[in-house]
């Protein structure tokens, strides 16, 4: 019985008939199998591929509209027939397209200020015949996308002449270079209407002072020949009136061995790395006089200037100047290329007057010694608005603050003069002397604003270069007058002291009378050296607003 079973076996497995059919049922089983991973395969791919374009879309719109950012990518996941719920974060942050980081991060969430969005989803598609060997009913998708916008602003900040008065601008103009110009009225008038492009300045200095190859960052920061950068800021006007005047600037500063920095005035953001010769898409557009009176600033080495002004003032019969330019805030600048958040400042500057005052009756000349200081003041780019898809209905919003004043009556010294860490705090200084009588004076003045103001650029004012000004909030007419609210006027009679009636009136009275003039002069003086009495002028020479563009 067991032999016939054994040959049975050996008899069936050597019998070929039929294997066709057993492979063949085998195979199909298997075809079976595959045919059904791939029609899960294939759903899971096709809804992964619809949830990522899903995200990408939200991440572009939402990128769009920052302000709104989740409200944006909510509305375009239901637009796209996704649950709500399927939407798992929008993370609003900032993208940096450095090549030197990993993809991975570039991207820093809830940074600020936010140019980018990263947006992630989280769906399900149905198992169909995977099921069977996962043992669920879904299979979760997962997808990322990060989008980033370009919105930039070019700004600056200073104040405008409120006259062309030649002889001052060139004592003060000659007083920093360390030369001697002697320009018109209508030569600087020239230099104030010429429009020069930054950048085409720039790369026109890196050809005089002979650097190739390098950032603008490198060239900012590379300590140039005041005479080249004249000469540069030359070949940028190109012809006409403003080139002739600032020949005649070149040639008086030509043996000059003063340096500057440029990057102490100029920031161009997102462009440092530019190689120089590169235009960004950005308009970057200064009067060469701004450009000339800020290098001039820079430049002085030494932050002291001294002259005599002769401004043919009314009660004025002379005036000795002396004035320090400061240091603007550490990495700051004059005009910058930048996102919302970026500052620009003025310098500090000090200046103190010695006036000559024309008296009356028994006082013939009243020597009055004012000091006025004006801390740094401060535009921020608060707020960009890009228009889509009109260009022409985007603005931008500054934050103003003009620098806080400080003004004196007093015997303010040299050393007061240079020590910016310390505010002055000077004693009476001699006004009037008659001899046995003497006539001694001390006041106190100051104004500054609370709190920024918000000053708003239309497109149109950016095209023209609109120059608007922010007022001290608490100044209101007068310098003067507020200072001769707080005299006090010490008289003395030899050395008993013996009051003396009628003088103090008389010695007021000749101020009083001259107050017009002596703001003139301060505002003249303090208009021609880049700062307003408290004011501060802001303007917007460009701005930039890509569409939003997917990096991630």
């Amino acid at each position: 019985m067991c032999f016939r079973a054994a040959d049975l076996l050996r008899r069936f497995a050597a019998d070929e008939r039929g294997n066709i059919a057993l492979i063949a049922g085998v195979c199909m089983v298997m075809i079976a199998g595959f045919a059904a991973l791939g029609v899960d395969v294939g759903s899971i791919f096709a809804d992964k591929r619809r949830t990522q374009s899903a995200a990408d879309l939200a991440a572009i719109v939402a990128a769009s509209d920052l302000s709104h950012a989740s409200r944006a990518a909510a509305a375009t996941v239901a637009r796209n027939n996704f649950p709500p719920d399927s939407l798992v974060a929008v993370e609003p942050g900032v993208y940096k397209a450095d090549a030197s980081l990993m993809p991975q991060q570039r991207f820093k969430p809830a940074a600020s200020p936010a140019n980018a969005v990263r947006v992630t989803m989280r769906t399900q598609t149905p198992l169909f015949f995977g099921k069977v060997l996962t043992g669920s009913t879904y299979f979760n998708l997962n997808a990322t996308a990060i989008a980033s916008t370009t919105q930039l602003a070019t700004f600056a900040i200073g104040s405008r002449l409120v006259s062309l008065n030649g002889g001052l601008l060139n004592a003060l103009l000659s007083g920093l270079l360390g030369s001697s110009l002697s320009l018109s009225a209508m030569d600087y008038q020239n230099l104030i209407n010429a429009n020069v492009n930054l950048f085409d300045f720039m790369s026109a200095l890196a050809t005089r002072a002979s650097l190739t190859g390098v950032s603008y960052d490198t060239l900012l920061n590379t300590s140039l020949k005041i005479g080249d950068v004249m000469s540069a800021l030359q070949a940028s006007v190109g012809g006409g009136p403003a080139s002739v005047a600032l020949a005649n600037v070149t040639a008086a500063v030509t043996g000059s061995n003063a340096r500057i920095k440029l990057g102490s005035l100029i920031d161009t953001g997102p462009y440092d790395d530019l190689i120089v010769g590169q235009q960004p898409k950005v308009g970057v557009s200064v009067a060469a006089f701004d450009l000339l009176s800020a290098a001039a600033q820079a430049a002085n080495g030494t932050n002291q200037i001294a002259a005599a002004l002769n401004l043919g003032l009314p009660g004025i019969a002379g005036v000795t100047l002396q004035a320090t330019i400061g240091e603007r805030p550490v990495g700051s600048s004059w005009i910058t290329v930048g996102t919302q958040g970026a500052s620009v400042h003025t310098a500090q500057t000090r200046i103190f007057l010695n006036i000559q005052l024309v008296g009356s009756g028994s006082v013939s000349v009243v020597n009055l010694p004012v000091y006025v200081e004006v801390a740094a003041g401060t535009a921020t780019l608060n707020a960009i608005s890009c228009g889509y898809p009109s260009l022409s209905t985007s603005s931008v919003t500054l934050g103003v603050s003009p620098g806080i004043v400080d003004a004196w009556i007093g015997a303010v010294t040299s050393a007061d003069m240079t020590n910016f860490s310390t505010k002055p705090n000077p004693p009476a200084a001699k006004i009037v002397n008659l001899g046995i009588i003497q006539v001694s004076a001390r006041a106190h003045a100051a104004m500054e604003n609370t709190s920024p103001t918000n000053v708003n650029f239309s497109y149109s004012d950016i095209l023209a270069q609109t120059r608007k000004t922010v007022n001290t909030t608490s100044f209101t007419s007068s310098l003067t007058a507020s200072l001769l609210n707080d005299l006090q006027l010490t008289i003395q009679l030899g050395p008993l002291g013996l009051p003396i009636p009628g003088i103090g009136p008389l010695v007021t009275g000749i101020i009083s009378g001259a107050s017009g003039s002596i703001d003139t002069l301060l505002v003249s003086v303090l208009q021609t050296l880049g700062v307003g009495l408290g004011q501060a002028d802001v303007w917007v020479p460009g701005i930039r607003c890509d569409g939003a563009v997917l990096v991630n």
